[in-house]
């Protein structure tokens, strides 16, 4: 009996430790939004509406909508007024790229916050969600920061290859990058890959879970996560701590072995492959999604108001990690 206690005890220790966050997830109505939330929503919306709408289904398959995509995450950064690198290199004989821009560090200029979002889809998929709200929320951060004086370096990178059959193989986009960071001994302090935040819904039932989790976490689906693996826990809570403290919208978090179904499964995954704290930003795509990996995702299915709300939050999320 004893040592079934003990069990239990430490059983919902650690589970406390993975699972309890800084501050409290807000509740309640949505305030009215913002004038500078409805100009983000636009912008988000005018992304997405070419990205999955206009260019629909893009991978080394469909490489010249791949190509488009890049040209279009090309021109815009450059219009905001940022220089445009590219880590390019060759897949199936045809050239691919990470597209990399970035606002210099004042004070600590060497640690480096990089915020990533792969642009690739899936085959057969027009890619709304997965991944043109996490490309749309990279590119209004990158405007919403253009002016910004971090102490740290900010880096935003627009990830190729994420999707199968390169995932988690040597030809994913944010893995070669990452490795070319380790070879050249940066000092990446955080990564957040944006990935999937764009659907959202108030129906009882709408949020699944791996087995277990739904007893922890929300029925409904009105909320943004933040996940990352135990290694990076104290940046899931520093993040999801800012968020909560400057945004009024539902936030949950974790910081769970990366073995559990989702956990990984993005760009994140390829920084703690190479020893770096990492964490994702999602609507939990297939935990929510019904859309996800399929032709259904479209950009009608996105809620672009609670999208907006996402993105500011997630501004004064990367101003504090910047500091």
């Amino acid at each position: 009996m004893l040592l079934a206690v003990l069990f239990v005890v430490i059983a919902v220790s650690v589970i406390a430790f993975m699972t309890t966050m800084p501050g409290r997830s807000y509740r309640g109505p949505l305030p009215p939004l913002s004038p500078e939330e409805s100009e983000t929503a636009a912008n988000l919306k005018k992304h997405v509406a070419y990205l999955a709408g206009t260019v629909g289904e893009r991978n080394v398959i469909a490489y010249q909508a791949l190509e488009s995509t890049r040209q279009y995450i090309e021109d815009f950064t450059r219009g905001a007024g940022y220089k445009v690198n590219s880590q390019e290199y060759v897949l199936e004989m045809r050239k691919v790229r990470n597209l990399i821009v970035e606002i210099p560090g004042t004070t600590r200029p060497s640690e480096i916050v990089v915020i990533g979002a792969h642009y690739d889809t899936v085959y057969d998929c027009p890619g709304a969600d997965d991944n043109s709200s996490g490309v749309a929320a990279l590119l209004e951060l990158a405007r919403l920061l253009k002016s910004a004086r971090p102490a740290r370096t900010l880096r935003f990178v627009a990830f190729v290859n994420e999707e199968p059959p390169w995932f988690q193989t040597e030809d994913m986009g944010s893995l070669l990058y990452a490795q070319h960071a380790r070879k050249l001994n940066e000092n990446i302090v955080a990564a957040v890959s944006l990935e999937t935040i764009g659907m959202y819904s108030d129906v009882e039932g709408s949020q699944k879970y791996p087995a277990g989790f739904g007893l922890l976490y929300p029925s409904k689906g009105d909320f943004i996560g933040f996940i990352g693996n135990v290694s990076s826990r104290a940046l899931v809570r520093e993040a999801i701590g800012a968020f909560r403290e400057t945004t009024r919208f539902p936030s949950e978090g974790a910081a769970v072995p990366a073995a559990i179904p989702g956990v990984s499964w993005s760009d994140h995954w390829s920084f703690w492959n190479q020893g770096y704290p990492a964490i994702m930003v999602t609507d939990t795509a297939p935990f929510r999604n019904e859309n996800y990996h399929r032709p259904g995702d479209r950009p009608e299915t996105l809620d672009y108001e609670r999208m907006a709300r996402v993105v500011r939050g997630l501004e004064k999320v990367v101003i504090k990690l910047g500091r």
